[in-house]
């Protein structure tokens, strides 16, 4: 079967990419503070309804996963999964964190030492010991419990009611009913790749000055508008060659590749580095975060208006609820044959784990180099940028040529696996039905990846990537009406389908029985 274009998604898709791109760089000085401001709004308007959110999903899997639904199977009875356990959770990790884990693991732990939380006195002992902790804090569980909900809804969706469109508003079918299929289900389907365009804006922005600081110090080159070109470029063509191969050939290997690479470069730097100070400070910060958990999770600062928590958390849980359906149904698509409770144990438990890893080994050893006095990393901060704290960070080490050679090899990786994970479910939200292994179109696929690379290049020249960046969350405010919908159609798909399930429960194991 041939899968067919969505025209109604793929045309108004296509026309508001390239208008808004237009848009931005026509008014780009007048559109930056705009957007700025609304962003700040949100932020300190709905922090409470960003907190609430997320809390309130982490128990809602938490249930899903301990409670009766938890055994249901993400697929028929005899389904089994299509990928290993490593590369499935490579997968899941890889497409969710791309370049921005390499990013903010070395940087934001000197933001929190300079600027800490709960008017702690900045570069005190106090603010050296929540600098970890709230890193971890942002990108542990809270951040993967955003993405965990809507690939349970989803699969749900796509294997076991068998709606075959990988589309958000077939996963808000549940409460829209036939309107899924009408205007409003469209509009949810072009606001999610509108968000999907602007979280890998954020990736890009990230990724691309940081791996052409890194490249400028290797060859000693001044980072430059040509370099930066270069990059995206050498990244489209990777990503687009792996989207292009496909999920088995191509997505899954690159995903294998990243994981192998990314380990190997935290191990060096465990053994090279301060290992026992890396692993106290560690255990240290992960106390903390346990024992501050609730207080994190819902601090909004209402009386001092320090602003900390809008400018991070509540910032961070926006901008991961505006990319997460695109990583609720790439997660959804790898994980037929799984039941609910392996799902969401595995994106809460692996993605958290991933994460926690990187930020302490390298949160942990650019605050070793700091609070030693090896180097000041505050200042280069402060006074150049986060992508030269980086470099600093990358030559204070053993081998700095090879270690920096390696970074930007895995730099290159782990954003060509997000953004090939990204065209192939842009293609698959844009086709109108896609069998349990079928895929989208290769021209498809190939096209938003070269669209999104055209993009990057463009906002790159004109220097308007930031405000694609927060245009994308400002998403995140409908994308919390969805993600109500979406629980709320999950939670009426299971108590109605009680009697498939437990159908389905005894004819296993009647066939194991028979096995036997």
């Amino acid at each position: 079967m041939n899968p067919k274009l969505e025209k109604t998604i793929f045309w108004p898709s296509i026309i508001l990419v390239v208008g808004v791109t237009i848009l931005l760089v026509i008014f780009r000085e007048t559109a930056g503070p705009v957007v700025s401001n609304m962003m700040t709004e949100i932020t300190f308007r709905f922090d409470w309804a960003f907190e609430f959110l997320t809390i309130g999903l982490f128990i809602i899997l938490i249930w899903l996963m301990v409670g009766k639904y938890g055994k249901v199977k993400l697929g028929g009875p005899d389904d089994k999964p299509e990928f290993s356990r490593f590369s499935w959770g490579g997968m899941l990790f890889c497409a969710s964190m791309g370049t921005s884990i390499m990013f903010w693991s070395i940087v934001e732990p000197l933001y929190y030492y300079t600027g800490p939380p709960f008017r702690i006195e900045p570069e005190s002992t106090g603010a050296a010991e929540y600098a970890l902790s709230y890193g971890l804090f942002h990108w542990g569980i809270s951040a993967w419990a955003l993405y965990a909900l809507p690939a349970v809804v989803m699969a749900y969706s796509f294997f076991v009611r068998k709606d075959h469109s990988l589309k958000i508003s077939a996963a808000c079918r549940g409460v829209l009913g036939k309107h899924a299929d009408g205007f409003l289900g469209k509009a949810i389907d072009v606001l999610v790749i509108w968000s999907m365009i602007g979280g890998l804006g954020t990736s890009l922005g990230l990724g691309v000055p940081m791996v052409s600081a890194v490249i400028g110090d290797l060859f000693g080159l001044e980072p430059s508008l040509w370099l930066d070109i270069v990059i995206i470029i050498i990244w489209t063509f990777i990503f687009s060659s792996s989207a292009y191969m496909g999920l088995y050939k191509g997505i899954r290997k690159l995903s294998d590749w990243n994981v192998y690479m990314a380990l190997g470069l935290a191990l060096f730097v465990i053994i090279v580095g301060p290992t026992l100070f890396i692993l106290s400070y560690f255990t240290n910060s992960m106390g903390i975060m346990l024992d501050e958990f609730m207080r994190m999770s819902l601090y909004t600062d209402p009386i001092a208006q320090g602003g900390f928590p809008q400018a991070w958390t509540v910032f961070y849980w926006a901008w991961f609820a505006a990319t997460a359906p695109f990583i609720g149904i790439f997660v959804a698509r790898i994980s037929k044959g799984r039941s609910i409770r392996e799902l969401v144990f595995n994106v809460l438990m692996w993605g958290s784990i991933g994460s926690w890893l990187y930020f302490a080994v390298f949160g942990g050893y650019a605050m070793d180099l700091q609070l030693s006095g090896e180097v000041n990393l505050t200042k280069i901060l402060s006074e150049e940028s986060g992508q030269a704290a980086i470099v600093a960070v990358l030559n204070s080490l053993p081998l700095p040529v090879i270690v920096s050679v390696f970074f930007v090899i895995l730099g290159f990786v782990f954003l060509a696996t997000s953004l090939d994970s990204a065209s192939y479910v842009i293609a698959s939200v844009a086709t109108k039905e896609l069998g349990m292994t079928a895929e989208p179109a290769r021209w498809h696929r190939l096209l938003w990846g070269i669209l999104l690379s055209a993009l990057a290049i463009s906002l790159t020249v004109v220097g308007g990537l930031d405000v694609v960046q927060t245009s994308s969350v400002l998403v995140s405010v409908p994308v919390l009406i969805m993600y109500l919908l979406m629980a709320i159609s999950l939670i009426k798909w299971l108590n109605n389908n009680e009697h498939l399930h437990h159908y389905v429960e005894n004819s296993g194991r009647k066939s194991k029985e028979v096995n036997k």
